[in-house]
């Protein structure tokens, strides 16, 4: 081997220049992240995938006391009514459901309905015709289900 061409080479040979340097360790920066990302995420879901997703589907007059709620429960876990509310006054939860009765914590199994009756807590409230009543279900997680009651009146026989 001919030495004198080899140091003519490494002579003429240089080191990357700072720039490509800093540029190859953003590159590889950013693709470290987005593989911690997409772990990360992966992770999120797993706990975020066992969670509670009720929903009111239909509301029916009761009395001038209560109105029936029907419970329907998306999620993929059980979900849990713990305690409710009409117009931000107390209720309570008293009702036949899945062949019980009693009163709350009432469970709905993922993917099944449970149909509640939802009545004020005190006996001097009661619906007036017409008027629109904000009905709040709150699980046992503490997310709230909404629905919306169009009372106009008792129906007539």
């Amino acid at each position: 081997m001919n030495f004198k061409k080899f140091r003519k080479f490494k002579k003429n040979a240089k080191a990357l220049s700072p720039v490509i340097a800093t540029i190859i360790l953003i590159a590889v920066t950013v693709a470290v992240s987005v593989v911690v990302a997409a772990w990360m995420g992966g992770l999120t879901l797993g706990f975020m995938g066992n969670t509670e997703q009720a929903s009111i589907s239909s509301t029916t007059y009761v009395s001038t006391t209560a109105v029936g709620v029907m419970v329907q429960n998306t999620g993929s876990a059980t979900a849990t009514i713990s305690s409710a509310n009409i117009d931000g006054n107390a209720a309570t939860i008293n009702a036949t459901a899945n062949g019980g009765t009693g009163t709350a914590p009432w469970t709905i199994p993922k993917g099944q309905s449970t149909y509640l009756i939802i009545g004020f807590s005190s006996s001097t409230l009661s619906f007036t015709a017409p008027a629109q009543y904000t009905i709040n279900l709150i699980t046992g997680k503490g997310n709230t289900v909404t629905a919306t009651y169009s009372y106009t009146g008792a129906p007539t026989a």
